[in-house]
Protein backbone atom coordinates (compact mmCIF):
# COMPACT_ATOMS: atom_id res chain seq x y z
CA UNK A 1 0.00 0.00 0.00
CA UNK A 2 1.41 2.88 -1.10
CA UNK A 3 2.02 5.78 2.02
CA UNK A 4 -1.79 6.91 2.80
CA UNK A 5 -0.65 9.59 5.09
CA UNK A 6 0.38 12.15 1.90
CA UNK A 7 -3.31 12.48 1.00
CA UNK A 8 -4.21 13.89 4.58
CA UNK A 9 -5.13 17.63 4.52
CA UNK A 10 -6.53 19.72 6.94
CA UNK A 11 -10.41 21.13 7.24
CA UNK A 12 -8.61 24.07 6.95
CA UNK A 13 -7.44 23.41 3.85
CA UNK A 14 -8.19 25.36 0.16
CA UNK A 15 -8.89 23.85 -3.56
CA UNK A 16 -5.39 24.81 -4.14
CA UNK A 17 -3.60 22.76 -1.74
CA UNK A 18 -6.12 19.90 -2.55
CA UNK A 19 -4.92 19.95 -6.17
CA UNK A 20 -1.36 20.06 -5.53
CA UNK A 21 -1.57 17.35 -2.67
CA UNK A 22 -3.48 15.51 -5.20
CA UNK A 23 -0.56 16.29 -7.83
CA UNK A 24 1.73 15.01 -5.63
CA UNK A 25 0.90 11.95 -4.75
CA UNK A 26 -0.53 8.84 -7.27
CA UNK A 27 -3.22 8.08 -4.86
CA UNK A 28 -6.06 10.63 -6.11
CA UNK A 29 -7.80 11.17 -3.35
CA UNK A 30 -7.67 13.82 -0.54
CA UNK A 31 -8.28 13.00 2.97
CA UNK A 32 -10.26 15.71 5.05
CA UNK A 33 -9.14 15.38 8.50
CA UNK A 34 -9.71 17.57 11.57
CA UNK A 35 -7.04 18.08 13.86
CA UNK A 36 -8.14 14.64 15.86
CA UNK A 37 -7.38 12.70 12.56
CA UNK A 38 -10.99 11.89 11.89
CA UNK A 39 -12.31 11.85 8.57
CA UNK A 40 -14.52 14.78 8.04
CA UNK A 41 -14.72 14.34 4.11
CA UNK A 42 -12.78 13.30 1.01
CA UNK A 43 -11.87 14.94 -2.37
CA UNK A 44 -11.41 13.77 -5.77
CA UNK A 45 -10.23 15.32 -9.15
CA UNK A 46 -14.19 15.10 -10.13
CA UNK A 47 -15.03 17.30 -7.44
CA UNK A 48 -12.48 19.52 -7.99
CA UNK A 49 -13.38 19.98 -11.53
CA UNK A 50 -17.04 20.13 -10.80
CA UNK A 51 -16.49 23.39 -8.55
CA UNK A 52 -14.37 25.11 -10.79
CA UNK A 53 -17.25 24.94 -13.14
CA UNK A 54 -19.82 26.08 -10.54
CA UNK A 55 -17.57 28.64 -9.97
CA UNK A 56 -15.29 27.84 -7.34
CA UNK A 57 -11.45 29.45 -7.13
CA UNK A 58 -8.07 27.74 -6.08
CA UNK A 59 -8.71 29.83 -3.35
CA UNK A 60 -12.03 28.75 -2.30
CA UNK A 61 -12.28 26.78 1.35
CA UNK A 62 -11.35 22.93 0.53
CA UNK A 63 -14.60 21.90 2.65
CA UNK A 64 -17.07 23.44 -0.18
CA UNK A 65 -15.99 20.91 -2.77
CA UNK A 66 -15.71 17.78 -0.09
CA UNK A 67 -18.41 14.55 -0.66
CA UNK A 68 -19.46 14.20 3.04
CA UNK A 69 -21.04 10.94 2.37
CA UNK A 70 -18.23 7.98 1.48
CA UNK A 71 -17.92 4.76 1.91
CA UNK A 72 -15.40 3.61 4.35
CA UNK A 73 -13.93 0.53 6.10
CA UNK A 74 -12.17 -1.00 9.28
CA UNK A 75 -8.36 -1.12 9.65
CA UNK A 76 -9.52 -5.35 10.13
CA UNK A 77 -11.93 -5.81 7.56
CA UNK A 78 -11.31 -8.80 5.14
CA UNK A 79 -9.53 -7.56 2.71
CA UNK A 80 -10.81 -9.97 -0.05
CA UNK A 81 -14.52 -8.92 0.81
CA UNK A 82 -13.40 -5.33 0.67
CA UNK A 83 -11.26 -5.30 -2.77
CA UNK A 84 -14.68 -7.38 -3.89
CA UNK A 85 -16.86 -4.81 -3.08
CA UNK A 86 -14.59 -2.04 -4.34
CA UNK A 87 -14.76 -3.81 -8.18
CA UNK A 88 -18.59 -4.38 -8.00
CA UNK A 89 -18.84 -0.31 -6.76
CA UNK A 90 -16.62 0.63 -9.24
CA UNK A 91 -14.85 2.23 -5.85
CA UNK A 92 -11.28 3.04 -6.45
CA UNK A 93 -10.64 4.41 -3.29
CA UNK A 94 -11.18 3.42 0.54
CA UNK A 95 -10.30 5.57 3.72
CA UNK A 96 -9.41 2.41 6.36
CA UNK A 97 -11.22 4.68 10.07
CA UNK A 98 -10.78 3.04 13.30
CA UNK A 99 -13.74 3.09 15.90
CA UNK A 100 -12.93 6.64 16.54
CA UNK A 101 -13.51 7.77 12.56
CA UNK A 102 -9.74 8.35 12.62
CA UNK A 103 -8.29 7.71 9.84
CA UNK A 104 -5.41 4.68 9.89
CA UNK A 105 -5.14 3.81 6.48
CA UNK A 106 -6.11 4.11 2.80
CA UNK A 107 -7.01 1.15 0.39
CA UNK A 108 -6.70 1.59 -3.06
CA UNK A 109 -7.40 -0.33 -6.30
CA UNK A 110 -4.26 0.48 -7.97
CA UNK A 111 -2.24 -1.24 -5.44
CA UNK A 112 -3.51 -4.97 -6.65
CA UNK A 113 -4.21 -4.10 -10.71
CA UNK A 114 -3.05 -3.38 -13.72
CA UNK A 115 -4.53 -0.14 -16.20
CA UNK A 116 -7.15 -2.11 -18.31
CA UNK A 117 -6.25 -1.62 -21.96
CA UNK A 118 -8.23 0.74 -24.15
CA UNK A 119 -8.94 0.54 -27.85
CA UNK A 120 -9.18 4.69 -27.74
CA UNK A 121 -6.72 6.03 -30.73
CA UNK A 122 -4.51 8.92 -29.18
CA UNK A 123 -3.20 11.58 -32.05
CA UNK A 124 -0.30 13.64 -30.88
CA UNK A 125 0.37 16.61 -33.05
CA UNK A 126 4.26 16.74 -33.53
CA UNK A 127 4.72 18.87 -36.99
CA UNK A 128 4.83 22.03 -35.62
CA UNK A 129 7.66 24.41 -36.70
CA UNK A 130 8.76 25.26 -33.29
CA UNK A 131 10.03 28.68 -34.60
CA UNK A 132 9.85 30.22 -31.27
CA UNK A 133 12.05 27.98 -29.89
CA UNK A 134 14.69 28.73 -32.33
CA UNK A 135 17.88 27.93 -32.06
CA UNK A 136 17.14 24.88 -30.40
CA UNK A 137 14.52 23.74 -33.18
CA UNK A 138 16.83 23.98 -35.94
CA UNK A 139 17.89 20.40 -36.34
CA UNK A 140 15.36 18.86 -34.20
CA UNK A 141 11.84 18.60 -33.84
CA UNK A 142 10.49 20.69 -31.07
CA UNK A 143 8.77 17.29 -29.57
CA UNK A 144 12.34 15.59 -29.80
CA UNK A 145 14.01 18.01 -27.64
CA UNK A 146 14.79 16.64 -24.59
CA UNK A 147 12.75 17.68 -21.33
CA UNK A 148 14.51 16.03 -18.35
CA UNK A 149 15.74 13.08 -18.81
CA UNK A 150 13.73 11.90 -22.33
CA UNK A 151 12.37 13.34 -25.80
CA UNK A 152 9.16 15.62 -24.24
CA UNK A 153 6.79 13.20 -26.69
CA UNK A 154 8.29 10.26 -24.93
CA UNK A 155 7.20 11.26 -21.96
CA UNK A 156 3.41 12.19 -23.28
CA UNK A 157 3.39 8.77 -25.15
CA UNK A 158 4.65 7.29 -21.49
CA UNK A 159 1.78 9.17 -19.36
CA UNK A 160 -1.21 7.86 -21.91
CA UNK A 161 0.58 4.70 -21.99
CA UNK A 162 0.46 4.24 -18.00
CA UNK A 163 -3.04 4.61 -18.23
CA UNK A 164 -4.02 1.49 -20.42
CA UNK A 165 -3.76 3.32 -23.99
CA UNK A 166 -1.96 1.40 -26.24
CA UNK A 167 -2.58 2.77 -30.21
CA UNK A 168 -1.43 6.32 -31.20
CA UNK A 169 -1.06 8.38 -34.43
CA UNK A 170 1.62 10.81 -35.00
CA UNK A 171 1.00 13.78 -36.56
CA UNK A 172 4.98 14.55 -38.53
CA UNK A 173 5.70 17.47 -41.01
CA UNK A 174 9.09 19.35 -39.57
CA UNK A 175 11.49 17.02 -39.50
CA UNK A 176 8.78 13.81 -39.81
CA UNK A 177 12.05 11.18 -40.43
CA UNK A 178 13.42 12.36 -36.76
CA UNK A 179 10.15 11.23 -35.45
CA UNK A 180 10.02 8.64 -37.50
CA UNK A 181 13.12 6.93 -36.73
CA UNK A 182 13.07 7.51 -32.72
CA UNK A 183 9.38 5.82 -32.53
CA UNK A 184 9.58 3.35 -35.26
CA UNK A 185 6.56 1.40 -35.27
CA UNK A 186 6.10 1.77 -31.32
CA UNK A 187 6.98 -1.80 -30.48
CA UNK A 188 10.21 -1.14 -28.86
CA UNK A 189 7.91 1.80 -26.64
CA UNK A 190 4.98 -1.12 -26.13
CA UNK A 191 2.29 0.76 -27.80
CA UNK A 192 1.46 0.40 -31.80
CA UNK A 193 2.24 3.80 -33.14
CA UNK A 194 0.85 4.89 -37.48
CA UNK A 195 2.09 8.29 -38.94
CA UNK A 196 -0.29 10.77 -39.94
CA UNK A 197 2.16 12.34 -42.75
CA UNK A 198 1.15 16.16 -43.74
CA UNK A 199 2.44 17.52 -46.83
CA UNK A 200 1.64 21.02 -45.76
CA UNK A 201 0.46 22.54 -42.08
CA UNK A 202 -3.18 21.39 -41.59
CA UNK A 203 -3.79 22.74 -38.09
CA UNK A 204 -4.38 20.91 -35.06
CA UNK A 205 -7.87 19.44 -36.37
CA UNK A 206 -6.73 19.29 -39.84
CA UNK A 207 -4.22 15.74 -39.63
CA UNK A 208 -7.06 14.54 -38.10
CA UNK A 209 -8.76 14.30 -41.25
CA UNK A 210 -6.14 12.01 -42.70
CA UNK A 211 -6.89 9.07 -40.48
CA UNK A 212 -8.25 6.40 -43.08
CA UNK A 213 -10.43 4.63 -41.15
CA UNK A 214 -13.35 5.71 -38.92
CA UNK A 215 -12.57 5.30 -35.44
CA UNK A 216 -15.05 2.97 -33.31
CA UNK A 217 -14.60 4.59 -30.81
CA UNK A 218 -13.87 8.54 -28.95
CA UNK A 219 -10.00 9.92 -29.74
CA UNK A 220 -8.04 11.89 -27.85
CA UNK A 221 -5.86 14.81 -29.66
CA UNK A 222 -3.27 16.99 -28.22
CA UNK A 223 -0.73 19.08 -28.97
CA UNK A 224 3.02 17.30 -28.71
CA UNK A 225 4.22 20.76 -27.36
CA UNK A 226 2.80 20.05 -23.63
CA UNK A 227 4.30 18.52 -20.38
CA UNK A 228 1.38 17.94 -18.30
CA UNK A 229 -0.19 15.14 -15.85
CA UNK A 230 -3.84 15.28 -16.74
CA UNK A 231 -5.83 12.11 -16.08
CA UNK A 232 -6.83 11.24 -19.28
CA UNK A 233 -9.02 8.15 -18.20
CA UNK A 234 -11.28 11.27 -16.03
CA UNK A 235 -11.26 13.25 -18.92
CA UNK A 236 -12.79 10.40 -21.17
CA UNK A 237 -15.31 9.46 -18.68
CA UNK A 238 -16.36 13.04 -18.39
CA UNK A 239 -16.88 13.41 -22.21
CA UNK A 240 -18.73 10.50 -22.52
CA UNK A 241 -20.81 11.72 -19.23
CA UNK A 242 -21.57 14.74 -20.96
CA UNK A 243 -22.91 13.37 -24.25
CA UNK A 244 -20.42 15.70 -25.79
CA UNK A 245 -19.39 15.45 -29.54
CA UNK A 246 -16.47 17.20 -28.21
CA UNK A 247 -14.62 18.03 -25.30
CA UNK A 248 -11.73 20.37 -24.75
CA UNK A 249 -9.65 20.59 -21.57
CA UNK A 250 -9.58 24.28 -20.37
CA UNK A 251 -7.36 25.34 -17.55
CA UNK A 252 -8.02 28.87 -15.14
CA UNK A 253 -6.10 31.72 -16.18
CA UNK A 254 -6.47 35.27 -14.02
CA UNK A 255 -4.86 38.07 -15.12
CA UNK A 256 -4.73 41.47 -13.11
CA UNK A 257 -4.98 44.90 -14.60
CA UNK A 258 -2.01 46.94 -12.71
CA UNK A 259 -4.10 49.92 -12.76
CA UNK A 260 -7.64 50.98 -11.17
CA UNK A 261 -10.10 50.62 -13.96
CA UNK A 262 -12.43 53.45 -15.02
CA UNK A 263 -15.79 52.69 -16.19
CA UNK A 264 -17.03 55.75 -18.39
CA UNK A 265 -20.88 56.25 -20.24
CA UNK A 266 -21.28 59.44 -21.99
CA UNK A 267 -18.36 61.26 -20.37
CA UNK A 268 -19.45 60.24 -16.82
CA UNK A 269 -17.87 58.00 -14.21
CA UNK A 270 -20.46 54.93 -13.47
CA UNK A 271 -18.25 53.06 -11.50
CA UNK A 272 -14.45 52.39 -10.51
CA UNK A 273 -12.53 49.29 -9.45
CA UNK A 274 -9.19 49.16 -8.25
CA UNK A 275 -7.00 46.74 -10.01
CA UNK A 276 -9.53 44.49 -11.00
CA UNK A 277 -8.69 40.55 -11.41
CA UNK A 278 -10.42 38.84 -14.64
CA UNK A 279 -10.61 35.51 -14.87
CA UNK A 280 -10.72 32.56 -17.68
CA UNK A 281 -11.02 29.30 -18.90
CA UNK A 282 -8.39 28.96 -21.37
CA UNK A 283 -7.48 26.19 -23.81
CA UNK A 284 -5.02 23.77 -22.61
CA UNK A 285 -4.95 21.77 -25.82
CA UNK A 286 -5.64 18.16 -25.22
CA UNK A 287 -9.49 17.36 -26.63
CA UNK A 288 -11.57 13.82 -27.16
CA UNK A 289 -13.76 14.00 -29.97
CA UNK A 290 -16.06 11.23 -30.62
CA UNK A 291 -15.96 9.21 -33.99
CA UNK A 292 -18.46 10.84 -36.13
CA UNK A 293 -16.85 14.09 -35.61
CA UNK A 294 -13.08 12.87 -36.30
CA UNK A 295 -14.42 10.83 -39.16
CA UNK A 296 -16.14 14.38 -40.97
CA UNK A 297 -13.23 16.30 -40.52
CA UNK A 298 -11.69 17.51 -44.26
CA UNK A 299 -8.96 15.48 -45.92
CA UNK A 300 -6.19 17.76 -46.84
CA UNK A 301 -8.02 21.05 -45.58
CA UNK A 302 -6.54 23.32 -43.00
CA UNK A 303 -8.82 23.16 -39.74
CA UNK A 304 -7.78 23.99 -36.16
CA UNK A 305 -9.45 22.82 -33.38
CA UNK A 306 -11.21 26.37 -32.50
CA UNK A 307 -12.54 26.43 -35.82
CA UNK A 308 -14.17 22.75 -35.47
CA UNK A 309 -15.65 23.55 -31.82
CA UNK A 310 -16.96 26.57 -33.84
CA UNK A 311 -18.59 24.57 -36.46
CA UNK A 312 -20.00 22.10 -33.78
CA UNK A 313 -21.19 24.88 -31.77
CA UNK A 314 -22.90 27.13 -34.22
CA UNK A 315 -24.70 23.50 -35.55
CA UNK A 316 -26.12 23.13 -32.07
CA UNK A 317 -24.26 20.17 -31.76
CA UNK A 318 -22.98 19.60 -27.43
CA UNK A 319 -19.38 20.76 -26.30
CA UNK A 320 -17.83 20.29 -23.08
CA UNK A 321 -15.20 22.40 -21.02
CA UNK A 322 -12.85 19.46 -19.17
CA UNK A 323 -11.27 22.14 -16.39
CA UNK A 324 -7.81 20.71 -14.99
CA UNK A 325 -6.08 21.50 -12.12
CA UNK A 326 -2.96 19.18 -12.50
CA UNK A 327 0.28 20.11 -13.58
CA UNK A 328 0.53 21.72 -17.33
CA UNK A 329 3.06 23.19 -19.39
CA UNK A 330 2.81 24.83 -22.93
CA UNK A 331 6.43 24.87 -24.11
CA UNK A 332 6.31 27.00 -26.76
CA UNK A 333 9.18 29.59 -25.53
CA UNK A 334 12.65 29.16 -24.35
CA UNK A 335 11.31 30.41 -21.06
CA UNK A 336 8.54 28.09 -20.66
CA UNK A 337 11.30 25.13 -21.98
CA UNK A 338 13.88 25.94 -19.74
CA UNK A 339 10.84 26.07 -16.37
CA UNK A 340 9.56 22.35 -17.72
CA UNK A 341 13.19 20.93 -17.71
CA UNK A 342 13.26 22.47 -13.67
CA UNK A 343 9.84 21.52 -13.47
CA UNK A 344 10.27 17.37 -14.25
CA UNK A 345 11.95 15.72 -11.40
CA UNK A 346 9.01 16.72 -8.72
CA UNK A 347 6.11 15.88 -11.18
CA UNK A 348 7.61 13.03 -13.24
CA UNK A 349 10.18 11.38 -11.39
CA UNK A 350 9.06 11.20 -7.94
CA UNK A 351 8.51 7.55 -6.36
CA UNK A 352 5.95 6.25 -3.92
CA UNK A 353 7.06 4.70 -0.29
CA UNK A 354 5.72 0.90 -0.72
Amino acid sequence: MKEWTSALIPVTATVRDTAETLNRTSLQIALVADEQGCLKGVITDGDIRRGLLAGKTMESPAAEIMETEFFSAGPDDDQAALLATMRSRDIRQVPLLDGEGRVVGLRTLFDIITPARRDNWVVLMAGGLGQRLRPLTEDCPKPLLNVGNKPLLKTILDQFASYGFTKFYISVNYRADMVEDYFGDGSKHGVEIRYLREKAQLGTAGAVGLIEEKPDAPIFVMNGDLLTKVDFPGMLDFHLEQNARATMAVRRFEFQVPYGVVNVENHRITALEEKPTHKFFVNAGIYVLDPDVAAAIPKNEYLDMPSLFGRLMDKGEPTAAFPIHEYWMDIGRKQDFDQANFDYDMHFCVREDL
